[in-house]
């Protein structure tokens, strides 16, 4: 009977073991993830793939949509826990400042091949404006404005610098501030009546397909060489990877590309929600869930890329 017993005993106990979850579950300070966006159509993007994945691990995203200054400030202060956008090195100044902190980590290069500087259409180059001193013999032109986008940018910092400084003969120039779409929508129209604009411009970015567009060179004080070259990084506020290690692998995970984030973009510029185009781009290439999701679980410790492929129905 003691021998019935313990074969009884053991087969429940494996049965249970294989029932049991494949690591502990997340803290439950985890679950909630505060994400911030600072209005860029590409973080919008990067942010929506993010969501998609977490709450079909069980997680729940909460992206708040704050200004560059403001986001970094909220990290500080323990108020977000990833940003997904910090492009380098146009936001070196707040990183230093938060690293001095202790406010930040690192997490991850999460694109590569960026790139952030003023631009003019290509029909304006055209004209003989490819440099940033091409610029000034043109100001009556330009109406001597530079537009921007969203006020507190580092980019529109850079801006503001040049022309105290009178570089490049810009020093009676004006910045107009503006909302990304507000920005573009100058552009638009400025394009139809094939007038002059000079104003920011980066990718990835369906901007770069929607309007036939040449960056400036001689930027590089200002935007870093090769027409402001950017890489763009993954930050956590310090101390969340650690008390969140699952978490902290996805966003680890996370890599993007720009032909990626150009279609996302433009599929979220045209009206579409956020998550559903995300969503909709991960059943046409499962094939980055599995590098993504290595070595991640959903929140309860159970299998990660087996549950996010049935939240997608693949």
């Amino acid at each position: 009977m003691n021998s019935v017993c313990a074969r009884f005993a053991i087969g429940l106990f494996l049965s249970l073991a294989g029932m049991a979850p494949l690591h502990a579950a997340e803290h439950e300070a985890c679950k909630v993830i505060r994400m911030s966006d600072p209005g860029w159509t590409d973080i919008t993007a990067t942010n929506a793939v993010a969501s998609v994945l977490l709450e079909a691990l069980g997680y729940e995203p909460d992206i708040k949509t704050l200004s560059v200054p403001i986001g970094y400030e909220s990290m500080k202060n323990g108020d977000i826990d990833v940003f997904l956008g910090n492009w380098m090195p146009a936001q070196s100044a707040f990183v230093e400042d938060l690293k001095k902190a202790d406010a930040v980590e690192i997490v991850n290069r999460n694109l590569e091949g960026a790139k952030f500087t003023l631009a003019v259409p290509s029909y304006v180059a055209e004209r003989g404006i490819k440099d940033f001193s091409d610029l000034q013999k043109y100001g009556e032109e330009f109406e001597r404005l530079i537009y921007g986008i969203e006020a507190g940018a580092p980019a529109n910092a850079s801006i503001e610098k040049m022309i105290e400084a009178n570089d490049f003969g810009l020093g009676d120039w004006q910045l107009v501030a503006s909302s990304e779409q507000g920005m573009l929508s100058q552009v638009d129209r400025a394009a139809a009546k094939k007038g002059y604009i000079v104003f920011l411009a980066w990718a990835p970015h369906p901007m770069n397909n929607r309007f036939d567009i040449t960056y400036l060179s001689g930027g590089d004080v200002y935007f870093g060489p090769n027409y402001g070259g950017a890489e763009v990084y993954t930050l956590a506020r310090t101390g969340w990877p650690k008390m969140c290690p699952n978490g902290a692998t996805l966003f680890k995970n996370l890599t993007f590309d720009i032909a990626m984030e150009n279609m996302l973009m433009g599929k979220i510029l045209e009206g579409e929600e956020p998550k559903e185009a995300a969503a909709a781009w991960l059943n046409e290439n499962p094939q980055s869930l599995e590098k993504w999701l290595a070595g991640v679980t959903t929140f309860d410790g159970g299998p990660g890329l087996a549950s996010v492929k049935a939240s997608l129905g693949l």
